[in-house]
Order: structure tokens, then C-alpha cells, then sequence
């Protein structure tokens, strides 16, 4: 068999097989006696031992199958879950992601991992501090990690399942999950409800009836059901509504109820974009089973297929050359006059707009891909540095272009080890400032507009301007003089200069000056911008704004004598005209009094160096735009108007031109420079 072609397909299926297990470990070290976690964890790691074996990578699947050992006996209540239990298995997660990644760069995946397998076995055989716990604890945690009750029934309630079931009914709790983005739940609740009334009567719900009708819950809710439907049929019916994403049965015990005892789970099925291995543990036939799994693969491969990123490159480079020949038909049909080219062409416009919009979105990623190396790399910095930290992470689910995904991870990762380092204090100190030991970062990504801002907030130390101001003078970023007129979100920007660090000592974290530089530059380099909001003893926020997408943007097109210009929109506050008699001079610089504030002015003309006849007109054209706080008036000879363009590299030979981040190729066939706001702010 000819396993190159499986080759792609085994290291993305890997990747997310060990980013499963490193979520649910940390779930798992939340609640230790959770045992529904660890079928995950154990569920991933054989999925990853049989498709190793299959591509002929042994060193995988043996240390695979040694971490597999040791989960299964956590699930038998052989061993109890401990943060030295658990160190273990999250270093031989480590090191079979160093081996999938070693593939992926065409390696051979080996790895010496003798030190793990030894600790596994060790684990294992029982030799380790966990033994210690008597049988009886072993007991308690099992019974602690059964599944309770969702709903509590009253004896009313009680009297009709027991009377129910002795005329041959069985009674059962079921669980429905709404999909998140589920627009109308209460209508999709109604649909439930009406299946499950064909095939039995309802006792209870919870939330009650009337709260479902107005949408208060979540995305769950509970319904308790006698019937004499078997729970793989009633499974297949619920799961015919649209928008239901999961259904989990149990059986409802009598015995159970009034000794408060655990649910028989029956089936819990989920409707996701990967295909899943599906368990269940009521005794239902394993021919059902296998089929049931079978039927359920079908449906998740139906509705997702993996598309190489350069594809999708390819496809958006042809549909740029379509938006240029677009803007051309758009002139032509504007010089011709002719009404029935000139319906075609707006149809075409119409067309391709939507067109544009899914190919943007078939390259767009949610936030999520990186968000998720995260919480695993928190864990690791707070054991390492003494500290207690709680990563809490809001709008994963935001969406971003894959291209700004794949340069945005680095940044982060510097700004988040800075926010543990810097920002957040030691549990005793934090205890003596009146604080909570445990300090919090919030890692946030919301859209606004055609931005994506991504936040950074922590509640340590804040930034002490003094010593930023004193380390800043020492380094020869500032002088004494200009340290006293620094507002402070100046003095906070000084952070980001080259070399720049306040640590007192360097460490493995941080010290060396090397890391918000790199953030600034990164991100403007994208066409973002990042600020820093801080109150000293309180804590910090960074806030990143980022582009949408990077190749197709809205501009306003400008013109210096013959020549076009286009302006980002996203740069641009508003137009204006201004007099020649308006125009003040301060510190060698022309400048306007522009809504109370002052801006300087910008000649294009000259920056660019444009051949002109010397004429002097009474009035400008001026374009504001703004980088932060800063704001500059760009005089241009004339506006032409807002136009998409498509934002073209100016190639290897035009390299560091300034104030021009690339070039389009207009309707008419002429070459607009698009200009780099912040080069000229800046």
C-alpha cells in the first residue's frame, strides 16, 4: 500500500488528536475525578496508536500504547489522577508532538523517549506516590465520578415513572445540545418536543417548558421521557431536527432516584466536523453499534473536506485578476453608455461580490487554532515561575484570514509570557496587596467593523512608569528633558523600542530585550496596530487590531498630477478642503486646526518626489488619516473615489520603498501605489 498519499491527511488527523488530549488534560486536572474526560483522552491516544502503527511509525504507537496503559487504568479505578500522574502524561504528549511535527518536516519521527516509557510503567505497576491512597479512597473517587441527576422529580413525578414502568414503558433523561450559531432555538425546542410526543409522554424538562419557549438556557436542555421506543431509534429521530448537535440518553432508575444513585448512560452521540470513534456503554448489540458509527462517519465526511492552503492560494490570485478585469468592464461600460453591457456588468458585479465573500471565508480560520496552545503553555510558566494563574479565553470562535493566523501565534506567545512574568505578581505578594492569590489573564478576539481585535489583560503589577522612564533614559531611547513631557501612553510605548527590557535578571521567561519589538513590528507589518492600556497595581490590557484579510481592500483613490495614489479606507478618518489661509506653521512644520486639534501636514507631492508645474491653488485637498493617537493630513491634488482593490507585493527588485506597501492594477490598466499611512505617521 502507498502510504505518501495518506501522509497529509495522518499528520493534521495527529495534530488534532494531541491538541484533544492536551485540552482534556487540563480539563482533567480541573476535575480530577471526572472519568468522561478520560475516555476522551484515552479515545484520542488509541485513535493515534492505530493510525502510527498503520503508517509504520513504531516509536509512536509503542509510547502511544504505554500512555493508553495508563488511562485505561485510571478508567478501571486502578489509579487515581494526580499532578505527578499527570506531568508525566503531559511530557509524553509533548514528545509525540515533537515526532508528528518531526514528520511533517520530513523526518522519521524518532525520538529517545526511553525516560517517559520508564515513568509510564512505573505509573502503571502501581510504583508511584498515587498507590498510597487506600482502597477505599480508590472506591469514594469512583463513586464521585459517576454522572448525577440533570433533573430532581418531585413525588408526583416520581408515581408516574413507577407506575409507567410497570405497564412496560421505560423511562429515560435525554440531553439535546443546540449547535452554538442555532439562530432559533425555541423553534428547534418545539421540533423536539413534537418527536418526542409521538413516541411517548413527557414527565419533565429542565429548564421548564416556559423558559425554553423564550430561549433562556444555553444551548442544552434536559427532557425526561417515558416510552417504549428503543434509545437507538428515539436517538435517531431527535437527531433528525436540524441544528441538533448532540444526544446523550440515560436511563432513568427508580432505585436510582431515591437513593440519589448514578444514571446508566445509554448513548451520547455527537454531530461534529471531525469524525469521531463513538462509545457507548448500555448494552446495546455491537452489529447496532458498528453501524450506527458507520452511518455517522458518513454524515461528518459529507459535510467537510481538507482543502491545501495553496489551492485556496491559487484560487484567490485568479479571482484578484477577475476583480481587475471587473473594474475594466466597469469603466467600459461607463465610457459606451450602453444599457445592456452596463446590466451585465452590474450583474457580474453582483455576482463576483458574493463570490469574493466566499472565498475570503473559505480562508478564513477561527482564532482558536492558536488560542489553543495557550492554556497548556500557562499551566507550564505558572508551575514554572511559582506563580497561580487562571487563563480564561473569550471568542475563540472569532474568525481571522489564515494568512494573519500563521504570523499572529509568535506575538501572542511573547505577549502572554510577558503578561506572566511582568505582570502578574507571586501569590504572596498578591495576598499582601489585598488581592486573590491566583492572578487572571484574559486572552479576548471580538470583530468591530473590518477588524479583529485581539486583548491581552491581566490584573498583576501594571507598568511602573519610573522605572520604565529610568531604564528608557539609561538606554539612551530618551533624554532626562523629554522624559518629563511624556504623557503616559507615551511612556508606555517606550516598551516596545529594540532591546528594551525592565527585568531585573535574565531567565528562561524573559530579560534579554528581545520580544515586544518583535510584537510592534510583526503586527504592523500586517497592517495592525497594538496599544497598551495599563494602571499601576491594577494591571494591563494590549490590545492588538488586525485586518480582516491582507489581499483584497477597500481604498480611497487619489490623484497627484497625473499620477493615482490609493489611501486604505481603514486608515482614513475623513476628507476635507481646506484653505491655503488656514494653513499654520509650527516647529518648521505646516499644520491645520483640525476639530480642536493640531495636524501636521503631509505634501504627497514632495514625499513622493511627483513631477509638478509650479501652480499654487487657493484650496487643498486633504485626506486625514490616523495611526492611534496620531493623526497627519495627506494633501493630494484631487479624490477620485472608494474603489476595492487588490493589494499586490512590489517583488524582490522594489524592496524598503518608502511609505508604499504595494501596488493594484486599476480598471483602466494604469498602477496605483497603495501608501503605508503608519510609515508616513510614523
Amino acid at each position: 500500500m502507498e502510504l505518501n498519499q495518506y501522509l497529509e491527511v495522518f499528520i493534521e488527523e495527529s495534530k488534532e488528536h494531541l491538541q484533544s488530549c492536551n485540552e482534556r488534560l487540563l480539563d482533567l486536572e480541573k476535575n480530577p475525578q471526572d472519568l468522561n474526560i478520560v475516555n476522551d483522552i484515552f479515545r484520542s491516544a488509541h485513535t493515534l496508536k492505530g493510525m502510527s502503527a498503520t503508517m509504520g511509525y513504531e516509536d509512536l504507537a509503542s509510547l502511544t500504547h504505554q500512555m493508553e496503559n495508563v488511562l485505561d487504568a485510571i478508567r478501571n479505578h486502578k489509579l487515581s489522577v494526580t499532578p505527578e500522574l499527570l506531568d508525566v502524561v503531559f511530557q509524553a504528549v509533548d514528545d509525540l508532538e515533537a515526532m508528528v511535527f518531526s514528520i511533517a518536516d520530513g523526518g522519521d519521527g524518532k525520538r529517545n523517549v526511553t525516560e517517559v516509557v520508564e515513568k509510564l510503567k512505573l505509573i502503571e505497576k502501581g510504583e508511584s506516590p498515587t498507590q498510597a491512597q487506600s482502597q477505599a479512597e480508590v472506591a469514594a473517587t469512583a463513586t464521585a465520578a459517576s454522572v448525577s441527576f440533570k433533573s430532581d422529580y418531585d413525588e408526583f413525578e416520581y408515581t408516574v415513572l413507577e407506575q409507567s414502568k410497570e405497564q412496560g414503558f421505560e423511562a429515560y433523561e435525554i440531553t439535546i445540545a443546540l449547535r452554538e450559531d442555532c439562530l432559533l432555538k425555541a423553534a428547534r425546542v418545539y421540533m423536539v418536543f413534537e418527536v418526542l410526543e409521538k413516541v411517548g409522554e413527557v414527565i419533565k424538562s429542565n429548564p421548564p417548558v416556559d423558559q425554553l419557549e423564550e430561549e433562556q438556557f444555553d444551548q442544552e436542555f434536559t427532557v425526561s421521557i417515558v416510552s417504549k421506543e428503543n434509545p437507538d431509534d428515539l436517538q435517531k429521530k431527535i437527531m433528525k431536527v436540524s441544528e441538533v448537535e448532540k444526544v446523550e440518553i440515560n436511563f432513568i432508575s427508580l432505585e436510582g432516584i431515591r437513593n440519589k444513585k448514578e444514571l446508566t448512560n445509554v448513548t451520547a452521540l455527537e454531530e461534529t466536523n471531525k469524525v469521531e470513534e463513538v462509545t457507548a456503554t448500555a448494552t446495546v448489540p455491537a452489529e447496532k453499534e458498528q453501524k450506527k458509527q458507520t452511518s455517522t462517519a458518513k454524515q461528518a465526511n459529507n459535510k467537510t473536506i481538507r482543502v491545501n492552503i495553496e489551492r485556496l492560494d491559487i484560487l484567490l490570485n485568479l479571482f484578484e485578476e477577475l476583480v481587475i478585469d471587473r473594474g475594466r468592464l466597469e469603466q467600459i461600460s461607463n465610457d459606451l453608455k450602453n444599457q445592456e453591457l452596463h446590466e451585465t456588468v452590474e450583474r457580474m458585479s453582483r455576482i463576483t461580490g458574493d463570490l469574493q465573500n466566499i472565498i475570503l471565508n473559505m480562508r478564513m480560520v477561527p482564532v482558536e487554532t492558536v488560542f489553543n496552545r495557550f492554556p497548556r503553555m500557562v499551566r507550564q510558566l505558572a508551575r514554572d515561575l511559582g506563580k497561580k494563574v487562571s487563563l480564561e479565553i473569550i471568542g475563540a470562535e472569532t474568525e481571522l484570514d489564515r494568512t494573519v493566523i500563521d504570523e499572529i501565534g509568535d506575538p501572542l506567545v511573547h505577549l502572554i509570557r510577558n503578561a506572566l512574568d511582568h505582570g502578574l505578581e507571586t501569590p504572596e505578594v498578591r495576598k499582601a496587596n489585598g488581592k486573590n492569590d491566583e492572578g487572571t489573564v484574559v486572552l479576548k478576539a471580538f470583530h468591530s467593523g473590518n477588524h479583529v481585535f485581539i486583548e491581552i489583560d491581566d490584573d498583576g503589577a501594571g507598568i511602573n512608569k519610573q522605572k520604565v522612564l529610568e531604564k528608557a533614559i539609561k538606554n539612551g531611547i530618551i533624554s532626562e528633558q523629554m522624559a518629563t513631557t511624556l504623557s503616559d501612553k507615551e511612556v508606555f510605548e517606550l516598551i516596545f523600542a529594540s532591546g528594551f527590557s525592565t527585568a531585573d535578571k535574565i531567565s528562561d521567561v524573559s530579560g534579554r530585550g528581545v520580544g515586544l519589538d518583535v510584537v510592534k513590528n510583526t503586527i504592523e507589518s500586517l497592517g495592525g496596530a497594538i496599544s497598551i492600556e495599563s494602571i499601576e497595581g491594577k494591571g494591563s490590557k494590549f490590545s492588538i487590531q488586525l485586518p480582516l484579510t491582507l489581499s483584497i481592500i477597500s481604498v480611497m483613490l487619489v490623484e497627484i498630477e497625473k499620477e493615482k495614489f490609493a489611501v486604505p479606507l481603514s486608515s482614513i478618518i475623513e476628507t476635507a478642503i481646506v484653505k491655503k489661509d488656514e494653513i499654520l506653521n509650527a516647529h518648521n512644520q505646516k499644520v491645520i486646526d483640525f476639530r480642536g486639534k493640531v495636524v501636521p501636514l503631509l505634501f504627497l507631492k514632495d514625499i513622493f518626489e511627483v513631477p509638478s508645474q509650479e501652480e499654487e491653488d487657493e484650496f487643498y485637498s486633504v485626506v486625514i488619516v490616523r495611526k492611534g493617537d496620531k493623526m497627519a493630513g495627506l494633501i493630494v491634488d484631487s479624490f477620485i473615489g472608494q474603489q476595492e482593490v487588490v493589494l499586490k507585493s512590489l517583488g524582490n527588485y522594489l524592496t524598503n520603498v518608502f511609505a508604499i506597501s504595494g501596488a493594484t492594477i486599476l480598471g483602466d490598466g494604469q498602477v496605483a501605489l497603495i501608501v503605508d499611512c503608519n510609515a508616513l505617521i510614523k
